[in-house]
């Protein structure tokens, strides 16, 4: 009979009508414990120039704060207001949160920028399902110099699940009781009633550029492409924030400094990527893995490549070199490519080739392998939500879920095995071995005859 009972929760995820009592829901929840477990207050409100500390922090949170503009003649009613106190130093922010697909508003933003600047607060931080680029980045367009005075800080919901399992499961929570409230949180934002939702979407410009892709139509400069290009690293994003709850560490795209800094020039290049090649790329860092792990989504021939590469053992043969990369994977993994890297030149050939026949898997007189690029390839879904069967979203995560459960996770750095310890040898070419019988037993007495004893004496 109990098995059929419902538990009761902290935060019940039954009962919650329309998007307006979602938001206040997640909000009042979000800021709650906030203001209850401060290992968690520090890892979401540190980063955004709040004093405070891992395990203590006096943070007070309000929900539907309204504040009165008579300049402008309106009245904002920010879903919520943070204020950290450490010692005589205050930090206060404001907070909007949608929830849902509903996407944050530009003008609201700016009018919450205008009221922290009036009142002396330190920021805003808006909250969303929305997932910028790059990190560091917001959804929005905002004004430069408004947010020089007033710093604007995103979270997307699942970056902030994520933070949140990371506190309570990897670095873990000393007190009982904030541990408990803190899953309460982590179980109410990844129930579908919520709002906090998962990379559903691809876009509205999704389904026009990828048969642009199909006709050889791609324009780089096009607004349509740059915002598929954008998405793209906005699931890339998305995909390592669900990769590093798993794992419990912090997994990061990986791009060149350039592009960080500024995220147009990111969006143009894999604009003309998808121009010349019909592909996007990114790629992926997973603490205390041999490598990165790349992606090359081509929505030409509707695969995705999965790939990293893995620098060769010190064995002194090739084929052992080949024997000691493949012995982690499993016999029956198909559809994987391994190239091996010798200087310049390179060779691939499939898995299957080389359980074969090791030996004769390199043409003769190849060069010391250095390195090897392991390949998986897998089916591309074009459909851009996650609703079809042939989900592009869909099939890239599941493509990344599985090469690093079956490859990528497997592979280890070769180091090379201790010294052999050798006994000192009597002669050259001869080693002394003992028993322990031997060893323990006293020295035997040697026996002379009369005549021995007689002829000596003589």
């Amino acid at each position: 009979m109990a098995e059929a009972w419902r538990e009761a929760r902290l935060i019940p995820t039954s009962g919650i009508r329309g998007t307006t009592e979602q938001e206040v829901r997640a909000t009042s929840a979000l800021l709650a414990v906030l203001s209850i477990v401060p290992s968690f207050a520090h890892a979401l409100l540190k980063p955004c120039g709040a004093s405070l500390g891992r395990m203590r922090a006096n943070v007070e949170c309000f929900v539907e704060v309204a504040f009165e503009d008579k300049r402008k003649k309106r009245s904002p009613r920010p879903d919520g207001l943070i204020r950290v106190t450490r010692g005589s130093t205050v930090w206060t922010a404001l907070v909007e949160v949608k929830t849902e697909g509903n996407g944050l508003d530009q003008e609201q933003v700016e009018s919450y920028m205008d009221v922290a600047k009036e009142h002396g607060f330190d920021a805003v931080i808006t909250i969303s399902n929305e997932i910028p680029p790059i990190q560091g980045t917001h959804p929005l367009s905002l004004d430069g110099r408004s947010l020089r005075a007033i710093p604007v800080f995103h979270y997307s919901w699942v970056r902030i699940i994520t933070l949140a399992i990371m506190e309570r499961e990897v670095r873990g929570i000393e007190d009982d009781e904030q541990k408990w409230i803190l899953g309460e949180l982590i179980r109410y934002l990844e129930h579908e009633n919520s709002g906090a939702l998962d990379f559903t979407d691809m876009g509205a410009s999704w389904k026009a550029v990828t048969e642009c892709v199909k006709t050889g139509l791609v324009r780089r400069g096009a607004s349509d492409v740059l915002e598929v290009a954008t998405r793209f690293d906005g699931l890339i994003r998305y995909i390592s924030f669900k990769l590093g709850q798993r794992l419990g560490v912090d997994v990061t795209p990986q791009l060149p400094r350039k592009q960080r800094e500024n995220p147009a020039e990111r969006a143009a290049q894999l604009a003309s990527e998808l121009e010349k090649e019909g592909s996007f790329s990114g790629s992926i860092r997973i603490p205390g893995t041999v490598s990165d792990m790349d992606i090359r989504c081509d929505m030409r021939a509707k695969q995705i490549q999965i790939s990293t590469t893995v620098p060769a053992s010190g064995h002194a043969r090739n084929a052992t070199r080949i024997n000691w990369l493949l012995r982690p994977l499993d016999d029956d993994l198909t559809d994987v490519v391994v190239e091996a890297h010798a200087g310049r030149r390179h060779h691939a050939e499939s898995l299957e080739a080389l359980r074969e026949d090791v030996k004769d898997a390199l043409p003769e007189g190849f060069p010391e392998i250095r390195s090897f690029t392991i390949t998986r390839v897998s089916h591309l879904g074009l459909q851009g939500t996650t609703r079809g069967k042939a989900s592009f979203i869909n099939s890239v995560i599941q493509a990344v879920d599985d090469f690093y459960a079956n490859i990528l996770q497997r592979q280890r750095v070769w180091t090379p095995p201790a010294p052999e310890y050798r006994s000192r040898a009597s002669e050259p070419g001869q080693e002394e071995v003992y028993s322990s019988e031997e060893l323990a037993s006293p020295p035997a007495e040697v026996y002379h005859s009369e005549e021995d004893i007689t002829a000596n004496d003589s």
